[in-house]
């Protein structure tokens, strides 16, 4: 919950096409009109969505209104939500197959809390929160999901896995995508919790590290382009 109609053009003025990188810039709601208006090779998207189609719902956002503005993609389960605002397994579930049935690329998060990954839980949480996932969507919409490994403990406290951390949970989601039936080659898997400039190429480089979920650092525009480009080396 960042961002002001003038900051926001500060970001905008600094974003600049990375070849061979996709790029997408999720931001809150009122703004999803401003950012109609950005550098052309960034994707919109959004930062949740409502589970339900329409209807009464007050407050709740549409998949079908994330479209109106143009947005490709939208973030569901993102820690937060389901730490503050109770979004549970099931609940996010049913917001990726909400956007999926809309036409919209669901960016689902699965990740751990500190006390769960001192407690050697991490791959039963994850396993858990991917589970619901597959029981709600079905093998066939799986493969159409990009999906975010964010261990909840290094969100927004400068705290980050190790390289060799992320890539040990990515490669975990990968194999149990493969266990679905998935064509687990071309889902993306991106790993969000602290990334910066000089984290991100070591953290790249895992093999199934597909790329970033950026929090904080996305909010500088020199620091997030860094981020970018250490995605196409």
């Amino acid at each position: 919950m960042n961002g002001s109609l003038a900051a926001n053009e500060v970001l905008l003025a600094g974003l600049r096409t990375v070849p061979e990188v996709d790029v997408a810039v999720c931001v809150p709601y009122p703004y999803l009109a401003q950012l109609q208006r950005r550098p052309s090779g960034f994707e919109l998207g959004a930062q949740d969505v409502s589970e339900f189609a329409e209807g009464a719902y007050t407050g709740e956002v549409s998949a079908a209104m994330l479209l109106d503005f143009g947005c490709r993609y939208v973030i569901v389960g993102h820690s937060e939500r389901r730490a503050r605002f109770g979004d549970d397994d099931l609940t996010v579930a049913r917001k990726a197959l909400s956007a999926l049935s809309a036409g919209l690329v669901p960016i689902v998060c699965v990740g751990e809390t500190l006390d769960e990954r001192d407690a050697g839980e991490v791959f039963g949480v994850i396993t858990r929160q991917l589970a619901a996932v597959g029981e709600v969507l079905g093998t066939a919409w799986l493969g159409r999901l990009v999906l975010a490994y964010e261990p909840v403990w290094a969100i927004g406290t400068g705290r980050s896995a190790t390289a060799a951390q992320a890539g040990e949970v990515h490669a975990a989601i990968r194999s149990w995508l493969v266990e679905q039936g998935v064509d687990a080659g071309t889902v993306r898997i991106l790993y969000g919790g602290s990334v910066k400039p000089d984290n991100a190429a070591e953290l790249f480089s895992m093999p199934n590290v597909d790329g970033g979920l950026i929090g904080g650092a996305s909010l500088v525009a020199d620091d997030f382009m860094a981020i970018c480009r250490a995605a196409g080396v």
